[in-house]
């Protein structure tokens, strides 16, 4: 069993309590659906409810540390310090249409001694409907509450099943996903998109997925599950099999023997 340290039981205490009022709310959603006005409004209070719960917490459990939200943006603290990332209600489109699968992510990054922001030591990824927290700290592997995860062992893509990203309304590249679809779709054993990418990352590094690919992601939705599949042996890359961070918009991510197959077939798909 894991010795779990200080900052991950402050971020774990702060992703259940933000967890709760999710789990209240996500209730209501159901009631709301056939509502003139619609979920949408009562879904952006929640999601900004459950940011000011983790930034109240979070800051008084770590004062002076900044912050990277995606609601609030950018809320800097004292130089040397380092940041939370964090996303409140990653699946907030499933969340509005009353499907289960959304997560809250919580990272820790590390600020350069020169300037700017560093790596990740520190994640959570916690899914209040299953009480699933996902953690991993730089050095300490990944795990899922206090049982240790590793990356799938699969080595055939015939045998893989991947999880992947779809462009929407404005968001990513049809045309280039189109072409990494019809590279990968006859290779692989299945597809699949459930809408919360940081759950993406979790289930790889639990090794329920084989692969993931998506573009046009932010720093907060990959933050922490970056961490968890690279702590559970896995890799994670750009298209072109660059090392990656957070700032990136575009991400492979699979074990070493199939990130290799997965990175040769996108590659060559997006080079088309």
């Amino acid at each position: 069993m894991a010795q779990v340290s200080g900052l991950i039981t402050v971020m774990e205490r702060a992703a259940r309590k933000a967890g709760a009022k999710l789990r209240r709310d996500f209730g209501e959603v159901a009631h709301l659906q056939v509502s003139k006005k619609g979920p949408a409004d009562f879904v952006s209070k929640a999601d900004m409810r459950a940011e000011r719960i983790l930034y109240d917490e979070l800051t008084h459990a770590r004062p002076g540390w900044g912050f990277l939200m995606e609601e609030a943006g950018d809320i800097p603290g004292d130089p040397g310090k380092p940041r939370f990332v964090i996303d409140p209600l990653d699946g907030t489109t499933n969340f509005l249409h009353g499907i289960p699968h959304f997560a809250i992510s919580i990272a820790a990054q590390e600020p350069k001694p020169g300037g700017g922001w560093g790596a990740v030591t520190s994640a959570i990824v916690y899914q209040p409907i299953t009480d699933e927290s996902f953690w991993a700290e730089k050095g300490r592997g990944a795990w899922l509450h206090d049982a240790r995860l590793r990356v799938s062992a699969r080595r055939s893509l015939h045998e893989a099943l991947i999880a992947t990203g779809t462009p929407y309304a404005g968001h990513g590249d049809v045309a280039q996903w189109g072409r990494i679809y019809d590279a990968l779709a006859p290779e692989i054993a299945g597809l699949r998109r459930f809408g919360a990418a940081s759950l993406d990352f979790a289930w790889l590094a639990a090794g329920r997925y084989d692969g993931f690919w998506e573009t046009d992601l932010e720093p907060w939705d990959v933050a922490a599950g970056q961490l968890l599949v690279r702590e559970a042996g896995g890799f994670v890359t750009d298209f072109r099999g660059g090392d990656q961070t957070i700032e990136r918009r575009e991400f492979l991510a699979a074990n070493d023997v199939l990130h290799s197959k997965l990175h040769k077939l996108v590659a060559r798909a997006i080079k088309r």
